[in-house]
């Protein structure tokens, strides 16, 4: 009866949003309460919230700081000379754009954490799709794709807790593995070029000098107050561009109207913003590679690491109290918006985990595995991986989960360090899972809805942590 319930609670909460019929936040503490009235534990309803929010508390405070420090960072010009090179790649080509998208993400993925990507990402990013009226959640596929991709290393998570769940080594599981999330990483930069080459093709070719006019560059990287030309040239040139790509497609043509307005859009990238601080930027530069540092090596919990490094970032780059309380008001919209939905997500992770909801879920799955299979656990695990990461947490696949494909493994000469490879197959299509506060930060910023991202990204994602399935197989790994 709790394994119906649980899949029923996720598959009702999937299609609510997805269509659009309720918010996400709503869903996430709405639906998992009837749920939880339905097993009859409504009662302790209250005491499974607030171990859901206990367990999230952290990652809420981590995001929170997180959001103001790379905040702060984007405001005073750290990241603008990746946005610089990036601009300089993509041109106003959407390909381009598309495949920047992913290779901008991976990189930045390279630090292990989510949000820092996301943010980062779509900071750079989102103004390029905006002012080409490229699809938003091209972009946020392919970025939450190639950070699921990246998100096994080490020290991203889903590696470190198989190692701990199974009692092996972090680098024997993920080394090994290397060749075929490799193919996996091509694999999200071949769909990248092909979503590229669809937004060519609805929009048009543009170049840099059809959409800019002399003196007017900051059109792309920055409009806001006090950018070089008034409003009225940006729009201008925007219109331009908008009749220039639409010529032949007919997807810009008529839509002067619905022109994003350039202080809304891009006051974040303006190359002459008022918060630059270009005295300070290498000093912003050692701050930052100190603390990815300090978070790779796990000098202090990743919570504290962030708040302490935005404090030093405000109280450094904006020693005037006024100026700290303007910072921190920037970016309070996006604090509120992630810390309340992984709160929100904590109702929905304390309801399936305190009605013990996972626990028969996952003992149904594997009860359900044909005896027949039992050589092939490895391939069973890979596959399971990509829709239970998506339904559950990590840490509920890899601690609860996990544990049992591998003594079931082990039980057909199967090792658990195949089966640990093979765990990390789904991270793909984890990181657009709504259990995961990261992606929260990635549709907020990009102010797309979730259920529209879901719709694009799910089928892709899927098909990606096949191909690294697949290459796993193929390269003898898994």
């Amino acid at each position: 009866m709790l394994t119906i319930l649980g899949f029923t609670m996720i598959a009702t909460f999937l299609v609510l949003i997805m269509l659009k019929k309720m918010s996400p936040i709503a869903a996430l503490v709405l639906i998992p309460a009837l749920f939880c009235v339905f097993v009859g534990k409504g009662a302790k309803l209250g005491d499974y919230v607030i171990d859901g929010v206990t367990s999230l508390a952290p990652t809420a405070a981590m995001l929170m700081f997180a959001i103001v420090y790379f905040g702060v960072m984007i405001d005073v010009g750290l990241f603008d000379p990746i946005v610089r090179g990036i601009l300089k790649f993509c041109k106003a080509d959407p390909l381009r754009i598309v495949v920047g998208t992913a290779v901008l993400a991976a990189i930045v993925s390279l630090d292990g954490d989510g949000s820092t990507t996301f943010m980062i990402t779509v900071s750079a990013m989102y103004p390029l799709y905006k002012r080409l009226k490229m699809s938003l959640v091209v972009m946020t596929g392919v970025a939450a794709m190639a950070n699921g991709v990246m998100n096994t290393l080490p020290w991203g998570g889903p590696t470190a807790r198989a190692a701990t769940a199974l009692k092996l080594d972090a680098s024997d599981i993920f080394v090994p593995m290397i060749p075929a999330l490799a193919v996996g990483l091509l694999g999200v930069l071949a769909l990248s070029y092909v979503l590229g080459r669809r937004e060519r093709k609805r929009l048009g070719v543009l170049t840099l000098d059809e959409v800019l006019e002399p003196g007017t560059e900051t059109v792309l990287v920055g409009a806001g107050a006090g950018a070089s030309g008034d409003g009225a040239d940006a729009s201008a040139v925007a219109k331009k561009a908008a009749r220039t790509g639409g010529s032949g497609s007919g997807s810009g043509s008529g839509a002067d109207a619905d022109l994003p307005e350039a202080d809304d859009d891009f006051q974040g990238l303006d190359p002459h913003r008022a918060t630059l601080r270009p005295k300070l930027y290498w000093f912003n530069a050692l701050l930052t590679v100190t603390l990815l540092t300090a978070m790779i090596m796990e000098w202090l919990p990743i919570p504290v690491l962030f708040l302490l490094g935005a404090a030093l970032a405000l109280t450094v780059n904006f020693p005037h109290m006024p100026d700290q309380k303007a910072r921190l008001g920037a970016h309070a919209e996006n604090v509120l918006n992630v810390s309340g939905m992984v709160f929100a997500a904590a109702v929905f992770t304390g309801v399936l985990q305190g009605t013990g909801m996972v626990d028969h879920m996952s003992k149904w799955l594997v009860s359900n595995i044909p005896d027949g299979m039992g050589p092939h656990m490895a391939l069973v695990t890979g596959v399971l991986s990509i829709p239970l990461t998506y339904f559950m947490s990590n840490d509920g696949f890899y601690f609860g989960v996990l544990p049992v494909l591998a003594e079931a493994g082990q039980a057909h000469g199967v090792s658990s360090l195949e089966i640990a490879r093979a765990s990390l197959v789904g991270q793909p299509l984890h990181m657009s899972s709504p259990l995961v506060p990261a992606v929260y930060v990635l549709v907020g910023m990009a102010k797309v809805e979730f259920g529209d991202h879901t719709r694009f990204v799910v089928k892709w994602a899927a098909l990606t942590s096949l191909v690294v399935l697949g290459a796993g197989i193929l390269f003898g790994i898994i």
